[in-house]
């Protein structure tokens, strides 16, 4: 397994192992990080997509905000890397300023989110239809601040409008420490296959280091995909939100060449532990936020489609506890640990 690199720099920021949770919004917060990390095998953690209007406006009036939540972070969570998205070239810089500030490792701009309320305003994959606008951004961002700056991006508007080149050579010339390619375009969305061939033509287009991101679902697509394109590391995001052992079962898989697959008991730990994090936070959403993991959490479950729909009926923390505790005591009765 040797053609899997085993760290990478983002500037003088070393990563390792080459592995990177990707950025998703409602997903990547401080608890659910924070449960990657133990489980082991992840490099580099990135928060949730978060607006850089938000982040200058919160600063400017000097109080704690919905959207500085999702730049909270705990030390054992380094190296961390927080994003942003936006299309303002003074309002970027500022809000990266304001990460340095907290103390990120790393700042990563958002050239990726495909959804329409992002795109309507420029942001996200709407940039890639802009690449001068894009130049005025990276400028900014670079000189205001002194850590690492990257940016993940997505190929292009659609097949017919391909930048991702293009875009490499930009943001390496403008002074970025590494890039992270998705090959899909925003026209595909998340549908169809990602082509790897885009990573692999980044790669051989710039001397930072590339990260490769799309249809990583078992340990051996991370190999394969450094073995295909070259690229100096892999980033994981769906995948890792239904099976968070994603990172410790690729370490397991290069070192070994077979890995150890998440047992009942497993997810009933894992599940338990998670929902344990956001009881203790005491948010205002804490049971809604046990009620969207609970569709990712369950994904392989035998009879999950029934934990699922006893969770979505529950209207007290302590009652979905209680659900999964009753759950999995009964279906580990019947399926071996």
């Amino acid at each position: 397994m040797k053609q899997f690199p085993p760290e990478f720099r983002i500037g003088p920021v070393r990563i390792a192992p080459s592995t990177v949770l990707a950025p998703m919004a409602g997903v990547t917060d401080t608890v659910f990080r924070g449960l990657i990390r133990r489980q082991g095998g992840c490099g580099l953690l990135m928060t949730e997509f978060t607006s850089s209007h938000g982040i200058v406006n919160s600063a400017r009036a000097r109080r704690a905000t919905r959207t500085m939540k999702y730049l909270l972070f705990q030390p054992d969570e380094r190296p961390i890397s927080a994003q942003l998205f936006g299309a303002d070239p003074d309002v970027m810089a500022g809000a990266a300023r304001v990460c340095e500030d907290l103390g990120f490792d790393a700042v990563d701009i958002n050239f990726g989110c495909p959804v329409n309320k992002v795109v309507k305003c420029n942001g996200g994959s709407g940039l890639l239809r802009d690449l001068p606008l894009v130049d005025a951004l990276l400028r900014k961002v670079r000189a205001a601040i002194s850590v690492p700056l990257t940016i993940k991006f997505r190929a292009g508007w659609n097949d017919r409008d391909l930048v991702h080149v293009t875009l490499a050579k930009l943001a390496e010339d403008r002074g970025c420490n590494a890039l992270a390619l998705h090959p899909r375009t925003r026209e595909q969305g998340y549908a169809g296959r990602a082509d790897w061939t885009r990573i692999a033509e980044v790669k051989a287009a710039v001397r930072i280091p590339v990260i490769g991101n799309g249809d990583i679902v078992v340990p051996e697509d991370a190999e394969r995909m450094a073995r295909e394109t070259g690229c100096d590391a892999v980033m994981i995001g769906r995948t890792a939100a239904s099976n968070p052992w994603i990172f410790r079962q690729i370490a397991e898989y290069l070192e070994m060449g077979t890995y150890r697959p998440a047992t009942e008991k497993d997810r009933y730990e894992m599940m338990r532990e998670y929902y344990a994090m956001i009881a203790g936070k005491n948010e205002p959403d804490a049971i809604g936020k046990m009620k969207q993991f609970a569709t990712l959490f369950t994904h392989g479950v035998r009879n999950g489609s029934q934990l699922r729909s006893a969770i979505h009926r529950c209207k007290e923390i302590h009652a979905i506890l209680d659900c999964v505790d009753k759950f999995f005591q009964r279906e580990l009765e019947t399926v071996p640990a």
